[in-house]
Order: C-alpha cells, then structure tokens, then sequence
C-alpha cells in the first residue's frame, strides 16, 4: 500500500514540477538559461543554493554515518559545508563584481585561454561525477523503499529531472527547486519527529549508547580525525564548486550575493544537524544497520502509509533538487567554455538543451560503474581540489601569479588525482597512501602550490593583467 501511495505522490509530483516549468516565460538567450537573467530575488537563489547541496549524501549518507559514529557524522557533510559557505561570503562579492559568466570566462580574463580550458575539463568531470553520486543515491533509495532494482530506480529518478531540466533551463531549476525544499523541508522533520519519538527522546538515546558501548557517541570531536580528509576535500572543492558560483553570478548585484551565502550558511547548521540526529536515534531502533540505509527504513517500518508517502517524495526531492542543479552546471560548463561555437543565442539554448542531455547520459554511465555515493563524491572533490582549488583562489589575491604557473599546478595536481581514480577503476596500480585519505589530500594540495608559486616565479608574469584582474575583484578592500 505505502509503496502504490508513494508513486501516486512522485506522478503527482513531477506534474508539479512540470506544470510550473511550463507556466515560466521561456528563454530568450543563454543568461536566460543558465542566470535566469539576473532576475531572481537573493533569497530565491539561496533556496536553490541549500537544495543543491542538501542531496543524497545529506539525506541518506549522512545518516547511516550517524548510527554508527554518533554526533560526529556532523563532520562528514556538515562542517565542510559551513566551512565552504563560509569561504564564499568572503568572496561572494568578489565573484559577482568581476561579473563573468562562469570560472572558465574568469579564468580566461585572469590567466589565459589554455588555463580556462583546462580548469573547464576539470569543472566538467567534477560535474558529471557529482551528477553520478545523486544518481546512486536516487538509485539505492528508490530500489529500497519502491522493490526496484538498483538500475530501474535510476533511470525513474533520472528521467524525472532530465526533462524538467532541459526546458526549464536554470529559471526551471531554481523554480523546482523551491518547490522540491519545501518538499525536503517537511520530510526532514518528519523523519526527525518520528525516530527521535520512537527512540524515547535524547536522554533514551544517550543512555542506550552507554548500554551497548558507544562512549563517544554524543561526543563532538570523536570522528574528526576520522573524517579530515572529507573536510579539506569537500570543503575545498565545494568552495570552488561551478554550480554555487552559478547562483552567485545570478545575483542582482554584489549584496544580494552576500545576503544569498549569509542565509544558506545559518539554514545549514539545523539542517545537517536534523539528519545526523535522525541517524542516532536509530542505534534505539535497529540493532544494526538495515538494508538501504536508516532513512529508508524509518520511513518503511515507524510511519503510516499517507505520511510515509510525504517523505519519500521529500527524501526524492533532497536528491533530484541536487541533480538538476549539477546537471545545470554541467551543461553550463559545456556550452559556453568547452564547446562555445560563438554562434547566435537561439542555436547556443539548443545546444545547451543537447548538453544536458550528454551531462546526463555520461553521469549515468558512471553511475552504474561505480555504485557508492562516497567512493564517487570523493573522488569528484579530489579531482577539483588538487587540481584548480590553489590557481584559482590564488588567483584573487597573488599577483605574480601567472597562465604558466597556474596551468602546471592544474595538470600536476590533476594528474595525481587521476592515479588515485584510476586505482578506484580496477586498474593494477600502487595506491601512494594506504588507507589514509588525509595525507593524501594534503600531499596534492601541497604539489599543486609549490607547482604554482614556482612555475610562476620562475617565469615572465604578466603583472599587469593580474594586477587588473584583482584590482576589479577587490577581494582586499
């Protein structure tokens, strides 16, 4: 009954979301589809900026992490997300009063041609992996809580955001993406209310965890060296992530992109923090970990039909909202920096509608080789941090600085990150760091800013572009 009750609830919907991206006016140009014009209210764009981080590692990951680590699951999406936001109030101005388009454009204006090609193939592989991660999760959960197997439920949740996504363009996105936060919203706290009642209430949770030998449980700092290397990767790649830089070039102007990460970063806090307590209140429910994680189980065995069907369309909606934001991106970063024809604005909206499709059939497939949301975000950050994170934060403030330094880092960087990718493939290599992810980031991040500063010191820098570049940013005043 609840599963029949579900899937009436997602037809209904994805009329929803239909039925409001077909009322949007349609896109004249390519701002329109990817900035929405530079229309859209501060708090509009900080909804869909929450929605599009708020996906499957927020809400099923997150807590299964949480049932077995106790509060400090906190550290795993939580503190690299507020560290990240956090980054970008400094910068948000900085990002919008430079005004391009998207980092390759940026990077073009502060490096070179060569520089913003390549950061833009970087940008495109985080992009699709990180499409892929959502992918799994849509997947796992869907497989789960409908008794799909794991590649139908992808292709369901796939379709689903797929063909909102190619005609509503960004306005669509941001739109659905409202409308999918409610959805999450509601569902979060649900979630919460039900697990946190059945298990008895906090002090029931803590007094269990003594019974059954988790000392740490309730401690903050237990797992922090346990997930360090998530904190530097995500928090350093998430910083940098094309698809928030998207919302904050759709900002009206340089105060509206403050306001925008000001409010994510204080809805973020009870938000991470709902989902890490739902998983430890299931140490009282479960005597380990069920089969399709804690979310999918609460919602089948503690809540009735009617709201178990509210929540699967809310946890659906957590994931889809993230999807379609990176889809978005990804087509962005295909259209206008790796593929740009210069050809007139109507050919350039079909093009990025084709690029869509392409981001979305790539994610897929990598979806289906590599079935771990973890595995796949990580090595998604991995990618972007150790290979455009120093050129390009550098970029706002070191003036000697340079195209030869920067584009060394990148392919370095990029290229170590890649041996570590490789070995996830299956291919026979030697890992440099066995099972210590931290000395592993830190390694890269350390090659990528030695290559920078002295493959641009040891050149003729271009100061005077620098100097322009970063005068207009005026990170520093």
């Amino acid at each position: 009954m609840i599963q029949t009750l579900s899937i009436i609830g997602l037809v209904i919907y994805f009329i929803i979301l239909l039925v409001a991206v077909s009322i949007e006016k349609p896109n004249k140009n390519v701002e329109d589809y990817f900035f929405a014009g530079r229309s859209l209210p501060f708090w509009a764009l900080s909804i869909t900026f929450i929605a599009s981080w708020w996906g499957a590692g927020s809400a099923i990951s997150t807590a299964d992490l949480a049932f077995e680590d106790g509060i400090s699951a906190f550290w795993y999406y939580g503190v690299p997300v507020l560290i990240s936001t956090f980054l970008m109030i400094i910068f948000s101005k900085s990002i919008r009063k430079v005004g391009y388009l998207t980092q390759g454009e940026l990077f073009s204006a502060r490096y070179s041609k060569a520089t913003a090609k390549y950061l833009s193939f970087l940008i495109y592989i985080f992009m699709t992996f990180s499409v892929a991660s959502q992918m799994v999760g849509i997947g796992q959960f869907f497989g789960t809580y409908l008794n799909l197997n794991y590649e139908i439920g992808i292709l369901i949740g796939t379709s689903i955001v797929l063909i909102y996504s190619v005609f509503g363009g960004f306005r669509g996105v941001v739109l659905t993406d409202i409308i999918q936060f409610i959805f999450l919203l509601v569902a979060a706290l649900l979630v919460f209310i039900i697990a946190t009642t059945n298990a008895g209430g906090f002090k029931q949770i803590y007094e269990y965890s003594k019974i059954i030998n988790r000392p740490n449980y309730f401690s903050f700092f237990a797992g922090a060296k346990k997930y360090f290397a998530y904190v530097i990767t995500f928090g350093c790649a998430w910083m940098i992530q094309a698809n928030v830089w998207q919302r904050i070039s759709a900002t009206k102007d340089e105060k509206d992109a403050k306001k925008m990460t000001v409010m994510s970063f204080f809805i973020y806090i009870p938000l991470y923090l709902i989902v890490v307590l739902t998983g430890m209140a299931a140490i009282v429910l479960y005597d380990k970990m069920p089969e399709g994680g804690i979310i999918a189980a609460i919602v089948k065995d503690k809540m009735g039909h009617i709201m178990g069907a509210i929540v699967f369309v809310g946890i659906s909606a957590a994931i889809m909202s993230t999807m379609d934001s990176l889809i978005n991106t990804g087509a962005l970063t295909l259209t206008l920096d790796l593929f740009n024809n210069g050809k007139e604005s109507q050919d350039k909206i079909k093009i990025s509608k084709y690029a869509t499709i392409v981001t979305t059939i790539i994610a897929l497939i990598i979806s289906l080789r590599i079935r771990s949301i973890l595995v796949i975000s990580y090595l998604a950050s991995d990618i972007i941090t150790t290979g455009a994170f120093i050129p390009l934060i550098f970029g706002f403030f070191f003036k000697k600085g340079n195209s030869f330094g920067a584009l060394s880092s990148m392919i370095v960087g990029s290229l170590y990150c890649f041996y570590n990718l490789f070995i996830e493939l299956g291919l026979p290599f030697k890992p440099i760091f066995e099972n210590d992810g931290t000395l592993r980031v830190v390694l890269g991040l350390t090659i990528s800013l030695i290559v920078y500063l002295v493959g641009s010191l040891l050149t003729n820098d271009d100061t005077k572009k620098a100097e322009e570049f970063i005068e207009k940013a005026a990170l520093l005043n």
